[in-house]
């Protein structure tokens, strides 16, 4: 798996974990992006109003304006972002370390980060 912890650690931080569970902290400014990583099923929390431009493993992409505050659930996901827009990210990821139920099926990629 490449963790974001170690492909991007001036993004990313860990702010809490155990045995159930890692909170991670993403931060960047306008113009700033990530390596290609990936993401366990999570819940996001953002803490600013950012916009995003997410590339998924094969080159496709999809643009996202998020607002200050939005909760949102994120399927497990690999992908790379760019903040496109001119405010800086500020979100928190929890992410879940349980397995997924073998009856879930997940639709692509493309959340937030």
């Amino acid at each position: 798996m490449s963790d974001p912890t170690h492909t991007d650690p001036d993004k990313y931080k860990v702010v809490f974990e155990n045995a159930r569970v890692r909170v991670l902290e993403y931060r960047d400014e306008p113009g700033d992006q990530t390596s290609p990583h990936e993401h366990p099923d999570s819940v996001m929390v953002t803490l600013t109003n950012f916009d995003r431009r997410l590339i998924g493993p094969g080159g496709e992409s999809r643009d996202v304006t998020l607002e200050q505050g939005e909760v949102r659930w994120l399927d497990a996901q690999t992908h790379s972002g760019r903040n496109t827009g001119d405010t800086p990210t500020h979100v928190l990821f929890v992410e879940l370390k349980e397995p997924v139920p073998s009856s879930t099926a997940h639709e692509g990629f493309l959340g937030p980060s």
